[in-house]
């Protein structure tokens, strides 16, 4: 059967002070509508990337085909903003561990719950329109990932500028009566040279890895044991408690010692070069965001005559007043608190209860290191 997991961990410390451990990046109410805005009931006004993540699933997968893996911390939180998803179909993490855990997690789940499980990996970190063709295009990455054993699938973005941020996927022969395409290489992110020739090569040859996949988890599991076989043995013998008391110890047990490593690093660069397995790419050409720091979520809003963007809510807005100002971002959490700005461009403002962030858009990419400095001297409750 068809399953669809989403991956929902992650600190968002590039969208702190606005993500803090109590309420991560993947559940603040900011997109589309002002995060201090409030419904007539009280309730934000905005609605979180993990909601509309688990929105586009709809009609993808069956509701009870549906899973979420995220920090054990969250589960509360998580289930109450998500309805449809029931608790039996949440896979805790202790600590991240980064993507390889996470996915292997899941895989060995799925497998035990489903011996002919066949998984798409998500994450809660994407705007992605249209969502009629997002799942087409997804239903041929199923399709493809059933058409042949140890078949591993990743979706590729078209690139539409020189991206420095983004990791590429070089594509090599066309999989004959299919969509796809069988992967080169993985190429980390580039510098603005490379990038740019990635650019200019067009989207038959490069195209951004989005960090999506399908497989079966037969495939992936194969993968992994062969390519990272340590890792995969503790976390099977974990699951093997799955759906038990005893299940919560072991895994609390296991994860401090699994290596933090991405899947694309593990899994996906190696099995690549390996004949054993089959790597391919299904292009997805439609609106995709990865919102992941405060200037890609400045692209979700609608920016006023001078480029400045406020909280979602455009230049009604009554908890901002810009004069002489362009191009910034302001976003609060507090529609009775002014935040002014006067004489100043390029800048991030982001003010909540307990902090205020006022930093160059050049320097975003530094905000996770101010977020450890924070909690070094001011302690977690910043944090």
């Amino acid at each position: 059967m068809r399953h669809a997991v989403i991956m929902a961990g992650g600190s968002g410390t590039r969208l702190w002070p606005m993500s803090v451990a109590e309420q991560p990046k993947q559940l603040i109410p900011f997109i589309g509508a002002g995060v201090g805005e409030t419904e007539p009931d009280g309730s934000p006004a905005g609605r979180s990337l993990l909601a509309i993540a688990m929105d586009r699933l709809e009609g993808l997968v069956d509701d009870g085909h549906q899973w979420v893996c995220a920090g054990e911390a969250t589960r509360e939180p998580m289930l109450r903003g998500l309805p449809r998803l029931d608790a039996s179909r949440f896979i805790g993490e202790p600590i991240g561990r980064d993507t390889l855990a996470a996915v292997v997690l899941a895989a060995a789940v799925l497998k035990k719950t489903d011996p002919d499980a066949v998984m798409a990996i998500f994450t809660a970190d994407h705007i992605i329109e249209p969502v009629a063709d997002f799942q087409r295009i997804v239903s041929e990455g199923f399709a493809l990932a059933e058409s042949a054993p140890n078949t591993l699938v990743t979706f590729g973005i078209t690139p539409t500028q020189a991206a420095t941020g983004y990791g590429y996927l070089q594509l090599g022969a066309a999989i004959d009566a299919t969509p796809g395409f069988t992967v080169s290489a993985f190429k980390e992110k580039p510098d603005a040279q490379t990038a740019a020739s990635y650019l200019d090569a067009g989207s038959e040859k490069y195209l951004w890895n989005s960090g999506m996949f399908v497989w079966s988890a037969d495939a992936v599991l194969a993968a992994a044991a062969k390519f990272a076989p340590t890792q995969t043995a503790a976390i099977q013998e974990v699951v093997q408690s799955w759906g038990t008391d005893a299940y919560g110890p072991a895994i609390a047990e296991a994860y401090p010692g699994l290596e933090k490593i991405s899947v694309d690093f593990a899994i996906m660069e190696p099995a690549a070069a390996d004949d054993a397995f089959r790597v391919a790419a299904v292009p997805m050409p439609l609106s995709w965001l990865d919102v992941g720091s405060w200037p890609s979520f400045a692209e979700t809003l609608d920016p006023d005559a001078d480029g400045n963007a406020v909280s979602g809510a455009g230049e009604g807005n009554r908890a901002a007043v810009l004069m002489d100002a362009s191009d910034n971002l302001v976003v609060s959490d507090d529609p009775d608190h002014c935040v002014a700005l006067l004489g100043v461009s390029d800048l991030l403002v982001v003010r909540t209860g307990k902090s205020t962030l006022v930093c160059h858009r050049d320097h975003a990419e530094k905000i996770k290191a101010l977020q450890k400095e924070v909690a070094d001297r001011m302690g977690d409750a910043h944090v």
